[in-house]
């Protein structure tokens, strides 16, 4: 995960921009953080459909991290609408591994952007509906408002989680609504396990190295630049060549064999999350499809 924002901070005015995401201040008015934890850390023809323009609309500031609106292939207007964020991000700090959290109250803030990055509304949580950090890192918000009440007020759409696998080799772009910055690169193919400290996250997305995210983009969406989906949450990074350690992610494949990428940044796949939820946007984890950790 990435480290905390003010230690995120200290290193960018020393070094410069560092690889890693690292998590921010506990307050919506706070300097932009990093990514988090070890954790950190876009329609033409049908043969070669035309590039989208990735831009920060429905993207969302957090306190230490990033997000985005998102909604779900079936989602309707008038449903509950909900921000993505990382597990790491999480109010309550870092969920233990083997925690999943379940329709826990919570009343945070989130600034909505517009595609320029300028903050245009304060939406508000009532819940968390679901999170962890055990096989993803994710966090689901739901909102005191509907999709429809905020296109209506600010004609911001949210984003839409891809409910199929990404595929290697794809155009990608990380969207940090708290440093206001996006991330070129490409999917660089999948570790079948990475592990970061107390953490296993399984088949996460292992970008190319131009995608040299910092703390504070914990939790951006990670979108397919063909489609305009979301296909990925971002959430970590190896920072400095550790093995396996918090800030320093190593990949596990099926023999158990450990290989360490210093410098190289992952983040979580976002496609079987759909399955999870049903009408009106409820959570159901014992709806056929979903494999989610449960509580």
């Amino acid at each position: 995960m990435n480290k905390p924002l003010l230690a995120a901070l200290a290193a960018l005015v020393i070094t410069g921009a560092g690889s890693a995401p690292a998590v921010a201040a506990q307050a919506d008015t706070a300097a932009p953080a990093g990514k988090s934890v070890a954790v950190k850390a876009s329609a033409g023809a049908a043969a070669a459909p035309a590039v989208q323009a990735v831009n920060f609309a429905g993207t969302v500031s957090l306190s230490n991290c990033s997000g985005s609106l998102v909604r779900f292939p079936n989602s309707e207007a008038d449903d509950p609408a909900l921000v993505m964020s990382n597990g790491h991000c999480l109010e309550t700090g870092f969920p233990a591994a083997g925690k999943v959290i379940v329709d826990q109250a919570s009343t945070r803030t989130f600034g909505l952007l517009n595609a320029s990055a300028t903050r245009v509304a304060t939406l508000r949580a009532n819940k968390i509906a679901y999170a962890t950090m055990t096989d993803t890192d994710v966090a689901i918000y739901q909102l005191t408002t509907t999709y429809a009440a905020i296109r209506s007020s600010y004609n911001i759409s949210p984003l839409t989680l891809n409910d199929t696998h990404p595929v290697v080799g794809t155009a990608i772009t990380v969207v940090s609504g708290y440093w206001k910055r996006t991330y070129a690169c490409n999917v660089d193919g999948f570790a079948y396990r990475l592990k970061e400290g107390q953490w296993t996250w399984k088949d996460s997305v292992r970008y190319t190295s131009a995608c040299q995210t910092i703390g504070g983009t914990s939790g951006s969406p990670v979108v397919d630049n063909a489609t305009g989906n979301v296909v990925a949450v971002n959430n970590t990074g190896n920072e400095d060549g550790g093995r396996c350690t918090d800030n320093n992610p190593c990949e596990v494949d099926a023999n158990g064999t450990v290989t360490v990428r210093e410098g190289i940044n992952y983040a979580q796949e976002t496609y079987q999350i759909p399955a999870c939820f049903g009408l009106d946007n409820k959570l159901d984890l014992s709806r056929s499809g979903c494999t989610l950790p449960k509580p």
